[in-house]
């Protein structure tokens, strides 16, 4: 869906009235310093695609709107904006992948400047990624059982089977070791050859060294963090290969220091997902981000971090906290509001798999299945977020 041309009434009228789930999303945006000139949308680090504004010759025509004293001039990259009381509203062609704008006024009151950065997803299409969380008990499982074939446990059979029933990609994040002294460096190479053959729609990547303690890298110095990476990374690329090797993108709890970020960057970290949701008066599960990006990422699709280069991504829905009557209620408003329309981000987690799990869920298998025949059957194609740009060419 795109928007209609503007025209002069129209645009002015619209960039005035644009709210949350009109447009571009939060009321809160970024600014410099407590400047009375203000760009209130885009936000800074948004990332824009067809559904943002109008395509035309190899740019997106984006609606740039803000506040600045009434009466006074306003020019956003140079051109001069249009003025309704301390409303003022410009059109900005997007060509490049990444976007300056500038909106500048000089008069009674000084000369004030305020500045954002966006992203245009220049290739973007419908797309969903699935990501698997906590993993663990499968590669145990195997290891133990010394199956003939990967396949034959029932857990990866699974995986099998819904790839082969709707094309689906998948991520599993996987531990170093479990509970009961079991870790992956025990685990033989001798199925390469079966990783190897499913690399292409299915990868490995670190999630944490353990599942307990609960919210082990919200505290821990960067170094633990990437020591524990490094590690998990090592042996994927020892049993698997480096073909089956994903960098992660999910981190346990989703919550680390500020001070990961660039090193986790350095390691190939592109993208991060979280919930970014405030399930207690706070907001979780987003990394460590401050309420005024959390609250723009639990709005969108995808923000960019400019200060150490990774997007983040909302997830959108967690099979195992969804019963498969519930998958449509959960995903359809998503695919109708731009903001949340383009790319499905889908979770959930391996423990739920298991009978001898204490919260085994019997229907989990099927609710995958639910939630992956609604993204296919409305047009999403499945990627891995480390290829080109959230799965899109770059």
């Amino acid at each position: 869906m795109k928007n209609q041309p503007i025209g002069r009434r129209s645009f002015l009228e619209s960039a005035t009235l644009c709210t949350a789930g009109a447009f571009l999303g939060s009321p809160l945006a970024f600014a410099t310093g407590s400047s009375p000139l203000k760009i209130e949308q885009p936000f800074h680090g948004a990332v824009l695609n067809h559904r943002h504004g109008n395509a035309m010759d190899r740019g997106l025509a984006i609606r740039v709107s803000g506040k600045a004293p009434a009466g006074e001039r306003v020019l956003v990259n140079g051109k001069e904006a249009e003025r309704q009381g301390e409303k003022f509203a410009a059109e900005v062609v997007l060509r490049e992948r990444e976007t300056n704008i500038t909106a500048t006024c000089k008069g009674a009151s000084g000369r004030h400047e305020d500045r954002v950065r966006v992203v245009w997803d220049r290739h973007s299409f419908p797309r969903y990624r699935f990501s698997i969380d906590d993993n663990s008990f499968f590669l145990r499982d195997i290891f133990q059982k010394s199956y003939g074939s990967l396949f034959d446990c029932f857990y990866m059979a699974m995986l099998r089977d819904l790839h082969k029933k709707y094309g689906v990609k998948f991520t599993i994040n996987i531990y170093y070791t479990t509970e009961d002294g079991f870790d992956i460096s025990q685990f033989p190479d001798r199925y390469k050859p079966e990783w190897r053959d499913c690399a292409h729609w299915l990868k490995l990547a670190f999630h944490a060294y353990a599942n307990m303690p609960n919210r082990p890298y919200q505290d821990a110095p960067p170094e633990k963090l990437i020591a524990d990476l490094d590690k998990v990374n090592e042996q994927i690329h020892r049993f698997a290969g480096a073909q089956s090797y994903a960098p992660p993108t999910v981190i346990h709890w989703g919550m680390t220091r500020q001070e990961a970020l660039k090193p986790l960057f350095k390691r190939g970290v592109r993208v991060l997902s979280g919930y970014f949701r405030m399930p207690n008066g706070r907001y979780d599960v987003n990394y460590r981000y401050d309420d005024v990006i959390s609250e723009y990422v639990g709005t969108h699709d995808a923000w960019k971090d400019f200060k150490t280069g990774i997007v983040c991504s909302r997830v959108d829905i967690v099979c195992n906290s969804t019963p498969v009557e519930r998958t449509a209620a959960v995903l359809e408003p998503l695919s109708k509001d731009p903001n949340n329309a383009e790319i499905m981000d889908l979770f959930t987690h391996e423990q739920y798999f298991w009978p001898f799990y204490t919260r085994y869920i019997p229907d989990h298998p099927q609710r995958l299945d639910a939630t992956i025949r609604w993204v296919t059957e409305h047009g999403y194609k499945p990627v891995f977020y480390h290829e080109g740009f959230l799965g899109a060419p770059v």
